[in-house]
């Protein structure tokens, strides 16, 4: 877990980009992204170097090679490269350390833009930090940031990019990690799985499963054939921003995924024949515009719904992408469980007939806060293509752990906010924090949870109940309230009461009317 003087000197580099004239934090994660890979880039050559120090063999890492010179496309001057790398550019005073990195270090990442996936992403990478002093702070700021290991650096680079979500718009982008940890332990990745967000961003979804699967099947890495799986085919990430591309596969490769899929595409316009029943698992959070261009959408997609509403198309890909026997965790608005459209409600009977659907999350509107206050669902199915849903449940979550106004402020400690707590909670911490709650309930829908009642907090209904009301999936069609009964006086005390309040106006009426003359 990040401590407080590491994200004080998280917050000093931001600060410094602030005060530089950098404000847009789109822009300054992209810089530190970059920067960051640069120093990445000397760390591996540095391991392969002590390597080939111990063993005596050559170097199987060469990335700066030593004694050569390189030269950029359209410059005269060539410099070692040796000089590219962080630990020596790092030392440099900052009029010469931005005229390595702009010039030299810079089109070096274009370079090898076709080495790796995260790689491939650098092909457009511009430094646009404005000044030496700021280049010199950004550098310094994070060779003082200790990265040593894999989960240091993982929680450093996902609190910098939790700064994204105070940005207003700009949090569009990234999903409470909260969320997506309760999402991903109800689906419960396997070291088989292929898994896909198609709306990757931040590729925070294939970040969490990653480190579920690490943690819950250590020997994944330990046998060569699960650990080539791992780190080249079983995560994929499609994105239409190539800023959120670079962002997205550094998270992954910081995570310690080395090749993951994460790809330019736009997945509801272009073809996706290649992907069809390609994957076990979707874990996914899309933008949800609400309308697009109607002719340049895949006509697959409009074959299961036929709209305009991207929420619908998305569901419809979810569908398309997933593999018979896959399962998926997604966030839809709540338009999608109750719309009165066909097209909502073809979705609907699709989900419920045709394959199975095991439960829905209903979120609090706050979730999402600054930028958002969408009321949302979790939608959790398998894809079946013969039906199989017997039942669906429903958990109403009221509570994540923060306060759901713009501030979004902690409102437990840390060990008790979260899916996994450190501890049990009091009844009292419950009403703060629905999620282990959630997931425990959830583990136990096909038990006991059949037997609660409607007016409690998660419940069961028959596939027949949903059927018979259109499909519709709302928890609140199906949720009792039960409403305290209140005892009204006999009608004679009511009457006795209203001719006195009668008799108490016409007293003050008369006492005016003489007042006034």
């Amino acid at each position: 877990m990040i401590t407080g003087e590491l994200k004080s000197k998280i917050d000093a580099v931001w600060d410094n980009f602030w005060s530089g004239g950098v404000a847009n934090p789109l822009e300054v994660i992209e810089q530190l992204t970059y920067l960051l890979f640069v120093k990445a880039l000397d760390e591996q050559q540095t391991l392969a170097e002590n390597k080939a120090n111990r063993t005596g063999q050559p170097m199987d890492t060469v990335i700066f090679p030593e004694g050569e010179q390189f030269l950029p496309e359209g410059l005269i001057s060539s410099r070692p490269y040796s000089d590219l790398r962080w630990s020596r550019f790092k030392h440099l005073s900052a009029v010469d350390m931005f005229d390595v990195v702009e010039r030299y270090v810079f089109p070096f990442l274009h370079q090898r833009a076709e080495e790796s996936t995260h790689a491939k992403h650098m092909r457009g990478a511009r430094l646009t930090i404005p000044t030496p002093g700021l280049l010199q702070k950004a550098v310094d700021g994070l060779d003082g940031i200790p990265m040593e290991d894999r989960d240091t650096k993982g929680d450093v680079y996902e609190y910098m990019l939790s700064k994204i979500a105070t940005a207003g718009q700009n949090g569009q982008f990234r999903t409470p990690r909260h969320i997506i940890r309760l999402m991903v332990e109800m689906v419960a990745p396997q070291p088989g799985d292929t898994i896909c967000d198609p709306a990757s961003g931040t590729c925070g979804f294939l970040v969490v499963a990653g480190e579920h699967i690490r943690v819950r099947h250590p020997n994944v890495l330990t046998d060569p054939a699960k650990a080539n799986h791992f780190h080249s085919t079983m995560f994929t990430g499609y994105d239409f921003d190539n800023t959120m591309l670079r962002i997205g596969s550094m998270n992954m490769q910081i995570h310690g995924v080395q090749n993951p899929n994460i790809s330019y595409r736009d997945s509801l316009a272009e073809d996706h024949a290649g992907d069809i029943n390609a994957y076990s698992l979707i874990l996914a959070n899309p933008p949800f515009a609400g309308s697009l261009d109607y002719e340049g959408t895949a006509k697959d997609l409009l074959q299961v719904v036929r709209t305009k509403k991207t929420e619908l198309l998305f569901m419809a890909l979810f569908l398309r992408l997933l593999k018979p026997g896959g399962r998926a965790a997604v966030i839809v608005p709540d338009g999608v469980l109750f719309g009165s459209t066909n097209a909502h409600k073809d979705l609907r009977r699709i989900l419920v007939e045709d394959q199975k659907l095991h439960g829905i999350v209903s979120l609090p509107s706050g979730v999402f806060k600054p930028y958002a206050g969408v009321s949302t669902a979790i939608l959790l199915f398998t894809k079946t293509n013969s039906g199989g849903t017997d039942h669906v449940w429903f958990y109403d979550l009221k509570a994540d752990g923060y306060s759901l106004d713009d501030k979004r402020t902690p409102l437990l400690d840390d060990a008790k906010r979260g899916v996994l707590t450190d501890e049990t909670l009091t009844e009292d911490e419950h009403e703060e924090n629905n999620l282990p709650d959630a997931l425990t309930r959830w583990q136990k829908r096909n038990s006991t949870e059949l037997k609660r009642d409607r007016t409690e907090q998660s419940f069961c209904v028959p596939k027949a109940d949903i059927a018979t009301n259109n499909y519709d999936l709302s928890i609140n069609r199906y949720k009792e309230i039960i409403y305290d009964e209140i005892e009204y006086p006999p009608p004679a005390q009511i009457l006795d009461q209203l001719t006195a309040l009668e008799t108490e106006i016409q007293k003050g009426f008369d006492e005016l009317k003489a007042m006034l003359g």
